[in-house]
């Protein structure tokens, strides 16, 4: 089997200029990064992207900002000052994708919508993120993760029934969600280029990437049905499936995706092999009716065991089964470091320890290199555009880096 794990990145060669805040933006370009391409983030001088000050939980850096930056050149242009722009479309003539999720419409008061941009830059993918798209009554309403959560109807189907018990996901998953589709499209539209030689633009929508995700409880509810109930971490329409409590103060979660594998735990996790044939549980939507009759039954049968022994007598019996565990947990999961899925990057802060993208592959190893402090490499760019020295330091005095 080939193996040539520090080969040639994907996207060497590739050079992605980013207009990024938050979260989305920052996640897409940083994927991209981890494929080899050079990303240049365009931050403003001084203050920069404002997700540097969300918190300071790693030694002193913002957690989101340390999870989505690194392997990134950081450069500061104050976008009002003329020179500054003329700087950044020096860098779109080299470049071969932007990037930006920045307020509604201020790209384009920037001069830097498709249309203008691939006059001069032909070549040039441009991949726009917003909440809402380009178009249609929402297109200048502002967005964020948790307003995209309720309005693409995520907060419907999480948290406990009561309409007072809406839970929001403990992650940005609609941030997530379009970082991932830019991802995707800008790799779809680098292949396209490859063939047309033309650069396309790409509209993403935090919206329409959340609301994709929810395809399942769109569809059950299709034309008017019943909607899945929010059950906690239970699932709304499979049981048992979810957390169950054990005799020693844990929780166990676990699931059942068959009448097979109710019958085996029926037998050999619970040991009451007579309930498998209860009418009340004979079929996966009775148990979902009776919930809480099998609930009572499965916390009587784990209240005499300890968490460790009810996921020994789960594994024996091929049922599916995790742990609860929390953040600290997640840090020290076996299975993460027997697969050695955990390395150092560089930061302002020092050496920091960064997972390795998902998806290993035997040809070449991801780039896992810095995050940047401000401004970092704001003189090293401007160098290879050809500014002299005396140059940066008076577009420095004038406020323009």
């Amino acid at each position: 089997m080939m193996n040539t794990a520090n080969g040639q990145r994907p996207l060497a060669g590739i050079t992605v200029v980013s207009l990024e805040h938050a979260i989305a933006a920052p996640f897409c370009t940083r994927q991209l990064a981890d494929l080899g391409a050079r990303v240049i983030k365009v931050e403003r001088p001084g203050v920069g992207d404002f997700a540097r000050g969300y918190d300071e939980r790693v030694r002193g850096l913002a957690s989101h900002f340390v999870w989505t930056n690194r392997s990134k050149e950081s450069l500061t242009l104050n976008l009002k000052h003329d020179e500054s722009v003329e700087i950044l479309d020096r860098l779109l003539t080299e470049a071969d994708v932007l990037v930006q999720n920045l307020a509604p419409g201020a790209a384009a008061r920037l001069g830097l919508s498709f249309e203008r941009l691939h006059e001069r830059h032909p070549r040039l993918i441009v991949c726009d993120i917003s909440g809402y798209g380009e178009g249609g009554p929402y297109q200048d309403k502002k967005a964020y993760d948790l307003l995209i959560q309720s309005e693409g109807g995520f907060l419907s189907v999480t948290g406990g029934p009561g309409d007072d018990e809406m839970a929001k996901a403990g992650c940005s998953i609609a941030d997530i969600a379009a970082g991932m589709y830019a991802q995707s499209s800008i790799l779809s539209a680098l292949l396209l280029r490859g063939q047309t030689g033309e650069g396309s633009h790409i509209d993403v929508s935090m919206l329409e990437s959340l609301v994709e995700w929810m395809g399942y409880p769109m569809y059950y509810a299709f034309e008017d049905a019943e909607p899945p109930p929010r059950a906690g971490a239970s699932h709304a329409t499979i049981y048992p499936y979810g957390p169950f409590a054990t005799g020693d103060g844990q929780t166990v979660m676990l699931g059942l995706q068959n009448e097979r594998e109710w019958q085996v735990f029926c037998e050999r996790v619970l040991e009451r092999p007579t309930l498998a044939d209860d009418e009340r549980f004979a079929a996966n939507f009775k148990r979902s009716a009776n919930r809480q009759a099998l609930r009572e039954i499965i916390h009587e049968a784990f209240a005499e065991l300890s968490a460790e022994d009810v996921i020994a007598r789960l594994d024996a019996a091929q049922i599916a089964n995790a742990h609860v565990n929390d953040m600290h947990g997640v840090w020290k999961h076996p299975q993460l470091s027997a697969r050695q899925r955990w390395t150092n990057i560089e930061s302002p802060s020092g050496t920091l320890p960064a997972l390795l993208p998902p998806g290993r592959s035997n040809a070449f190893a991801p780039r896992m290199d810095a995050v940047p402090a401000l401004g970092e490499h704001s003189a090293t760019i401007l160098a290879e555009l050809g500014y002299a020295e005396a140059d940066i330091m008076r577009l420095r005095e004038a406020g323009s880096l």
